[in-house]
């Protein structure tokens, strides 16, 4: 008869399943929003992977109930790994921590503490108190990175925002004629739709639509179109445009108060006036409004104008950049920004560079937004 001994388990170990985690997680991109993107592992008592599984869709069962669901009685006395604290409250589902103690596992391997003030450390308490050994902040970084959708959301009530650029690196999106097609490749296109499934919505202005007549659909397998939003203060774009398609994809369209609106497009189309700011329409109020539509994430997808508009107005948490190995060395080509009038470096909007990514032969870079600017 063979003996087995508990196995202990490192630092690595844990930061080994922690990335595990993380990648199951984020298999559901796209399906959970509001919710946060979980990914749960559970071992044995030996260290033996037992079971793991995700939160799969808004509504249905959260990631520690699916792996301990998989797990079955080999969780009991073992170790189960998550990188977002379990939940304590009732909501679409019932709490996750009470599954957590009735599985008997001994240890909690938890990535960062859920910001939202039902929860915020209240499992950890609870699991600690059931004497369950709690390990915390295992590869933090990533986990905050993760959900920063989320975070944002619970802290500041407010969407989470992304401008995504593609240009030479001479930074101009566009030649001086307004075409764009193609600046960088296939590879770099497929991830721009991979971003689009993250996203609640897309927003783009009426420069764009009529320069490109753009379809701002989401062509990846298994994805799903995120919600079209036209800027387009003066009603200027083609009612017959590829954004106003009518596919099932819901559209906002923002115009100004005193614009005539009636029978302009199709039905599928909802307006949304705003007041004007500087004779420009006022995004801090329809970016209010969209959260309150329950939008929680956009992906800015725009010519140089708009880009600089929310740059300007602060509103823009993050920035991704595509950049081809190209140079168009024209200054009547489009920059990827404008409006901001800086009259020294001193003046430039800050950012912190994070990852750097590679989509041969075209690089992505993703930068966020200095806090100080916001």
């Amino acid at each position: 008869m063979l003996l087995f001994k508990k196995k202990f388990i490192p630092m690595i170990q844990h930061e080994k399943y922690m990335k595990k985690c993380i990648e199951l997680a984020k298999k559901a991109e796209g399906k959970v929003s509001p919710n946060p993107l979980v990914g749960a592992v559970a071992l044995d008592k030996y260290g033996n992977l037992a079971g793991e599984g995700f939160h799969e869709k808004y509504g249905e069962s959260h990631a520690e109930v699916n792996a301990l669901a998989v797990a079955g009685e080999r969780a009991r006395e073992g170790t189960l790994y998550v990188n977002l604290e379990p939940c304590c409250h009732y909501g679409k589902t019932p709490p996750c921590i009470d599954r957590v103690l009735e599985s008997g596992v001994k240890k909690l391997v938890i990535g960062m503490t859920d910001p939202s003030p039902k929860v915020a450390g209240k499992s950890i308490t609870i699991a600690r108190e059931s004497g369950i050994d709690v390990v915390e902040n295992v590869l933090n970084k990533e986990c905050l990175k993760l959900n920063e959708i989320f975070i944002k959301n619970i802290s500041e009530k407010k969407p989470f925002i992304a401008i995504k650029t593609a240009s030479t690196m001479d930074g101009k999106i566009a030649a001086y004629s307004g075409k764009s097609k193609w600046i960088t490749s296939e590879n770099a296109r497929k991830e721009v739709h991979r971003l689009r499934n993250k996203y609640d919505a897309i927003i783009t202005g009426s420069g764009t639509v009529i320069a490109d007549n753009p379809s701002l659909t989401c062509r990846m397998d298994g994805g799903r179109n995120p919600i079209r939003i036209i800027v387009d203060s003066k009603l200027i774009t083609p009612k017959n445009a590829a954004v106003y398609q009518d596919d099932g994809t819901k559209i906002f369209l923002a115009t100004a108060e005193n614009v005539d609106t009636k029978d302009k497009y199709p039905d599928n189309v909802e307006i949304l006036k705003c007041p004007m700011k500087n004779d420009k329409l006022d995004l801090n109020y329809l970016i209010k409004k969209l959260y309150e539509k329950n939008i929680y994430s956009i992906i800015v997808e725009s010519g140089s104008k708009l880009n600089g508009a929310f740059l300007k107005e602060k509103l823009a948490n993050k920035i991704y950049f595509f950049l081809a190995p190209k140079l168009m060395c024209d200054k009547n080509a489009l920059s990827l920004c404008e409006g901001l009038n800086s009259e020294s470096p001193e003046q430039c909007i800050k950012l912190r560079f994070d990852e750097i990514k590679s989509f041969s032969p075209d690089i992505m870079i993703e930068g966020y937004l200095n806090e100080k600017n916001t």
